[in-house]
C-alpha cells in the first residue's frame, strides 16, 4: 500500500516513467547545497556569488526558522538567505530540456542559473517550476542559486506572521526534471499539465474529461500522438483514446479526450477510498516520450443546506480537523514521514475531512489524503489584514493550488480567504474576483470564505459557495451555552444557508490545571488550563452533533503550533488549542473526546490524569467509553450513580469523595469477550484553589 501511495505521488507530480533518453527523467536535487544568511540585495549575481566565507552545508527541505520563530516571541529573522548549488550536467542529459521543480519556498524566491535570473516566485506555499536549459554550460559545473526572502511585504499573502509564522528557506523538496523537446507541459503554473473532470457521477455512470497540455520546445512542428488511458485500482484497462497530430511550436497547445465509464467504482471517503488512475502518454515514431499518471477517484459532493453533506448521495459524516504545517524543531522543513505521522493521527481520531490551515500544504499530504478517503479543504493565505496591495498575487495563488491540486479526488472546496476584514468593500470585491476565478478554473468544486463574527449579514459574507464562520465561545466571546442559540437563530433566520463552523476550541497548556472552572476563560491571562479545553470541546461536540444546519464542523486544532508575535499561557510563540502537544508527544484529554465519538476503535479513557494534585476532596469522575457502560473503581471500590453526560460515549460520576492521600481510579469494560481497562492515580492532600501565577512557567521547563 504504502510503496502504491508513492508511485502514484511521483508519477502523478513528475511523470516518472522511463529513465531511457526518450522518456521524461526526475531526479531529486536537494543535496550538495550551502546557505547563508544575509541582507536583501537584488544585486545577487553581482555580490551574493563572490561571498567566499560563512556558508554551510545543508540539505533540503530547509529553513532557517526551525528554533526562533518557535520559542521567543517577536524575535525571529526575516529576510533574505541564499543557497547555491554546483551541477554538472551528465552526458546522457545533453539534448534534453531540463527545468527545476521547486514544492516550496518561503516566502518569495528569485532562481539564478550562472548568474543569470531564471526566474522569480511569489508566495511561500505553492510550488513553481522554471526551466534552465539554455542557462546550462555541458561539461561544466553550472552554479545555481536561490534567494529566499521571507519578509512580510504589502503585496503578497499573508501579509503579516501574525496568525502564523511564514519560515523563511527552501522548506520543501526540489526535483530536476528533464524532458524531450517535446513534453507535457511542465510549466504551467508547476502543474502535471493534466486536468481530469468528471461530470454526472452516479453508480450507473460517470462522464470523464481528459485535458493535457503539451509544449513543443523545438521550432518546428512535431508528428506527435496523445494517448490518454484510465485503468482500474487492479491496473485493468477501462478505457483509452488516441489522437495524432502536428504538434505546433508556438505556445502551449490542449489536447481533450472524454470517457463514459459504466457502472464505475465510486471513491466513498473513509469506507471505500477506490482509486482509478488516467496514464497521459506522448508518442513519436512508436515509442513514449513522455508520460503522466494522475489519479481518479469518482465521486459526487454536495453540501446541502440545513441538512448536511452528501457523498455520492448519501449522508456522510464531516467529522473535521485543522492542521498547521510546522513541528517543534522542524519548523516547516518536514520530510514525507512527518506529513504521514500527522496523517496517522488524525486518522486514529477518527477524523473524516481535514481543513488544510492557512495555506496550500504538501502535495504528497493531499495524495496521502486520495488514498486515506479523507475529505479536504484547501486554501490559499489571504488571512489576518489586508493592505490594498495583494489583490494580483492572492489571485494567482489561488490559480496556482487550483491547477497544482486539480485531480485529487479528496478536494471538495477551495478555500479563499479566513478572518479578512477592513476595509470591507475592498475585501469583498476581492473575494468575489476569487470566488469568480476558481469557478472559471474549476467550476465544479465549491468556495468558501470564512467570517469570525457570527451574523450572516456581515459585509463581507456570502461571496462564495459555502460560509463559514469562527467561533469560540467561552474563550474569545461570551460563554460557553452561547452555541446552541447561535446556531438556533441562524437556522430560524436563514434556513437557505449553507453554513460550516470552520474552527472552535480554547487553547490548553498542559502544565496548567485546575477543578475550578466556570462558562467562559479569559484568553488574555497567563492561565490556559487543559481541563477549560476538556470542557469546551465536551460542550460545543454535543451542539454541533445535534444541528445538521452545521454542514461541516472543524476544531481548531489537531496540533499545537508557533505563532512567533504570541506570548500567551505562559509560553512564547504558541498558539495551544491543539489536541496534541507541538511535539507530537502528548495527546491531550479533548483528543481521547472527539476519538471516543467519532472512531470506530475501542476507547475507554479516564480524564484529568495531568490533574493528579486535587483540589477538591469531593469532586467528579468522568469516562470517555464507546464500548458500553464502565464500571470505576476508586482504591478498589466501585462507584456507584453513574450518569451519562453529554453524549453516549460521556459517563460522569459526581459527588465522589476521594481519601486522603494517593487515590487510584481504575475504569473497565468488558466488550466483544475483551476486557478493556484504564487507570490513573491522583493525590488529595487538603482543600485550595490554586492562583493562575504558579502556572506562568516556560515552555522549556516542561520538555517543549
Amino acid at each position: 500500500m504504502i510503496k502504491r501511495m508513492i508511485f502514484y505521488f511521483l508519477t502523478g507530480l513528475f511523470c516518472i516513467t522511463t529513465l531511457s533518453a526518450q522518456g521524461r527523467v526526475v531526479e531529486p536535487f536537494n543535496n550538495g547545497w550551502s546557505f547563508k544568511k544575509a541582507p536583501a540585495t537584488t544585486e545577487l549575481s553581482v555580490n551574493a556569488r563572490t561571498w567566499d566565507a560563512g556558508w554551510q552545508a545543508v540539505e533540503l527541505p530547509h529553513t532557517w526558522n526551525a528554533k526562533d520563530m518557535q520559542v521567543v516571541a517577536a524575535n525571529f529573522y526575516e529576510g533574505a538567505g541564499y543557497y547555491k548549488k554546483m551541477y554538472t550536467l551528465p552526458e546522457a542529459m545533453e539534448g534534453k530540456r531540463l527545468f527545476l521543480h521547486f514544492e516550496g519556498v518561503g516566502a518569495c524566491a528569485e532562481v539564478y542559473v550562472n548568474g543569470e535570473l531564471a526566474t522569480a516566485h511569489k508566495g511561500g506555499y505553492s510550488a513553481f517550476a522554471c526551466e534552465i536549459t539554455k542557462l546550462l554550460k555541458a561539461g561544466e559545473e553550472n552554479e545555481i542559486m536561490v534567494k529566499a526572502d521571507n519578509k512580510a511585504r504589502p503585496d503578497v499573502i499573508p501579509v503579516n506572521h501574525h496568525l502564523f509564522g511564514v519560515y523563511g528557506g527552501i522548506y520543501r523538496p526540489v526535483w530536476l526534471v528533464a524532458t524531450d523537446p517535446y513534453a507535457i507541459c511542465v510549466t504551467d503554473h508547476a502543474s502535471s499539465g493534466v486536468y481530469i473532470t468528471q461530470k454526472n457521477v452516479s453508480r450507473k455512470q460517470a462522464e470523464v474529461e481528459v485535458k493535457v497540455k503539451l509544449d513543443n520546445g523545438s521550432l518546428q512542428p512535431a508528428p506527435v500522438t496523445l494517448k490518454n488511458t484510465i485503468y482500474d485500482q487492479s491496473g485493468k484497462l477501462i478505457k483509452t483514446h488516441s489522437q495524432s497530430f502536428d504538434l505546433s511550436p508556438q505556445g502551449i497547445r490542449s489536447f481533450t479526450s472524454s470517457f463514459t465509464i459504466k457502472h464505475p467504482h465510486l471513491w466513498h471517503g473513509r469506507k471505500d477510498p477506490y482509486l482509478y488512475k488516467v496514464v497521459s502518454q506522448l508518442i513519436q515514431e512508436g515509442k513514449v516520450i513522455d508520460e503522466v499518471v494522475e489519479p481518479l477517484g469518482l465521486r459526487h459532493y454536495e453540501a446541502r443546506a440545513g441538512e448536511g453533506f452528501f457523498l455520492n448521495g448519501e449522508k456522510y459524516p464531516m467529522y473535521g480537523v485543522c492542521r498547521h504545517q510546522d513541528w517543534w524543531g522542524l519548523g516547516s522543513a518536514l520530510q514525507n514521514e512527518h506529513h504521514d505521522a500527522d496523517l496517522a493521527t488524525i486518522m486514529d481520531l477518527g477524523a473524516t475531512t481535514v481543513r488544510f490551515a492557512h495555506y496550500q500544504q504538501s502535495s504528497y499530504l493531499y495524495s496521502r489524503c486520495d488514498t486515506l478517503g479523507l475529505i479536504i479543504w484547501a486554501e490559499i493565505p489571504f488571512v489576518n489584514r489586508v493592505t490594498g496591495q495583494e489583490a494580483e498575487n492572492a489571485r494567482n495563488q489561488l490559480r496556482e493550488m487550483i491547477r497544482q491540486n486539480f485531480n485529487h479526488p479528496s478536494i471538495y472546496v477551495w478555500g479563499l480567504h479566513n478572518e479578512v476584514y477592513r476595509p470591507h468593500e475592498y475585501t469583498r470585491e476581492l473575494t468575489q474576483s476569487l470566488h469568480d476565478l476558481a469557478k472559471t478554473e474549476d467550476p465544479d468544486r465549491y468556495t468558501v470564505s470564512v467570517n469570525g463574527y457570527g451574523h450572516m449579514e456581515h459585509p463581507v459574507n456570502m461571496v462564495a459557495d459555502i460560509q463559514g464562520m469562527n467561533r469560540y465561545f467561552g474563550w474569545y466571546e461570551k460563554q460557553l451555552q452561547d452555541i446552541e442559540p447561535w446556531v438556533e437563530g441562524l437556522e430560524k433566520n436563514y434556513p437557505h444557508q449553507k453554513l460550516m463552523l470552520t474552527e472552535y476550541g480554547a487553547d490548553a497548556n498542559i502544565a496548567h490545571q485546575t477543578e475550578y472552572l466556570g462558562e467562559s476563560l479569559n484568553w488574555t491571562k497567563e492561565f490556559y488550563p487543559e481541563t477549560f479545553q476538556t470542557k469546551t470541546h465536551e460542550y460545543h461536540w454535543s451542539v454541533i452533533a445535534n444541528h445538521p444546519y452545521i454542514l461541516a464542523s472543524y476544531l481548531w486544532n489537531t496540533f499545537d503550533f508557533a505563532v512567533p508575535m504570541w506570548e500567551r499561557g505562559g509560553v512564547p510563540a504558541r498558539n495551544m488549542k491543539g489536541l496534541v502537544t507541538f511535539d507530537r508527544k502528548i495527546k491531550k484529554d479533548s483528543y481521547f473526546w472527539y476519538k471516543a465519538n467519532w472512531s470506530e476503535e475501542p476507547v475507554l479513557y479516564l480524564t484529568q490524569r495531568r490533574n493528579p494534585d486535587r483540589e477538591k476532596k469531593i469532586t467528579s469522575v468522568t469516562v470517555y467509553s464507546n464500548i458500553g457502560t464502565p464500571q470505576v473503581y476508586l482504591n478498589g471500590v466501585e462507584l456507584t450513580g453513574i450518569r451519562q453526560g453529554y453524549t453516549e460515549v460521556h459517563y460522569v460520576f459526581d459527588e465522589v469523595t476521594l481519601h486522603d492521600g494517593v487515590n487510584v481510579l481504575k475504569a473497565v469494560v468488558t466488550h466483544k469477550g475483551e476486557t478493556h481497562e484504564d487507570q490513573i492515580e491522583w493525590n488529595y492532600n487538603g482543600e485550595k484553589k490554586r492562583e493562575a501565577d504558579t502556572y506562568s512557567i516556560k515552555g522549556e521547563h516542561w520538555g517543549f
